[in-house]
């Protein structure tokens, strides 16, 4: 049984108001908020963003805003258990659809979130990265590191959507998050993702190290759709059909604070997922699929994204009984083990 503690109220007021003129706080009238019994009480809510009901409206913010006034033009997916001002999904974790349309640019900057970018719908943009200019197409995931140049372009004739995730609230809480414009890269030489397009070898680092840390910067839907399927097919026994996106020099999460994978779902299976301390990120690359965080249950049409928070078993179901469904997993797993906290509870 959880011990009752002294409330503030049952302290005298003169007392209150002397721990205030010294900005001094007593800890037990606050300490079962702070440390909760058992597991957290997170401010994450399971919620749902359905691509059909967002897309309208961020094409009007297309007619509305032009790409100077808006630099990067984006609608947040806030979760409403932070409140919908603080622009986040999850305690590390921030959402956005952006908008690229034909002949636009998004111009060169750098900053201190980590982004990566899944590409949602269109053909014809393109992300600069370090000087490597990193085509666009459905189901891409292109990274934006921490620190490193980058700018968005649009050769072709049809609006181009992304959704955006960064760790933007965790690095905005630590009053590290900035960023600093700069101007249009000159493109180098070479791509990683053709560099290091085979599994198991990757070049010898003889006269020095990446140049940027991160050898790979787009990992595209086409090899890692076929990673899955092959996955499938050579383990029908394993439940969880799902690859990590990592790098591929050090074997480590493609980044250091989010991490991020691809799913797939078998016709008409059903995925029961453990109850793990981070929070979750679903976006539906193809298919038709339900998602049911506690009593909660949204049905995910492509292109549609929900969230999990931590310390919450999660069931996924393909809604077709003929073809295979593959998500997106975003997730904070990678900074829950650095800090020591990673828990999975089965």
């Amino acid at each position: 049984m959880t011990q009752q503690l002294g409330r503030l109220e049952d302290l005298p007021v003169d007392y209150v108001a002397a721990l205030k003129a010294q900005n001094l706080v007593p800890l037990w009238p606050n300490l079962r908020a702070v440390l909760p019994p058992e597991k957290p009480i997170p401010n994450t809510r399971a919620t749902h963003w359905s691509y059909e009901a967002l897309r309208p409206l961020l094409l009007k913010a297309g007619e509305l805003t032009p790409i100077e006034k808006a630099e990067r033009r984006v609608l947040v997916l806030a979760n409403p258990g932070h409140g919908l001002e603080k622009m986040q999904a999850s305690a590390a974790m921030y959402l956005g659809m952006q908008l690229l349309m034909p002949g636009e640019w998004a111009p060169a900057h750098r900053h201190t979130p980590n982004a990566v970018r899944m590409v949602v719908e269109g053909e014809g943009a393109w992300t600069t990265v370090s000087g490597e200019k990193c085509p666009m197409q459905r189901g891409d995931l292109i990274l934006t590191p921490s620190g490193l140049w980058h700018e968005h372009g649009h050769d072709g004739t049809e609006p181009v959507v992304w959704l955006d995730v960064l760790d933007l609230p965790l690095v905005y809480y630590m009053e590290a998050s900035y960023h600093v414009d700069g101007p249009a890269q000159a493109v180098l030489s070479g791509r990683g993702d053709r560099v290091y397009a085979r599994g198991g070898v990757v070049p010898t680092q003889v006269f020095g190290a990446t140049r940027n840390g991160y050898p790979m910067l787009r990992y595209p839907w086409a090899e890692a759709r076929a990673a899955l399927e092959t996955l499938a097919l050579e383990e029908p026994s394993l439940d969880a059909v799902q690859v990590t996106y990592t790098n591929p020099e050090t074997g480590g999460d493609a980044q250091n604070i989010l991490g991020f994978h691809a799913l797939m779902l078998r016709p008409g299976q059903i995925l029961r997922l453990p109850a793990r301390s981070p929070a979750s990120v679903f976006h539906l690359i193809e298919g038709a699929a339900d998602v049911r965080v506690n009593e909660q249950a949204f049905d995910l049409a492509e292109a549609d994204t929900c969230c999990a928070p931590g310390y919450t078993p999660v069931t996924l179901s393909n809604r077709s009984a003929t073809s295979p469904a593959f998500l997106f997993i975003a997730d904070e797993a990678p900074l829950h083990r650095k800090l020591g906290v990673y828990e999975n509870r089965g």
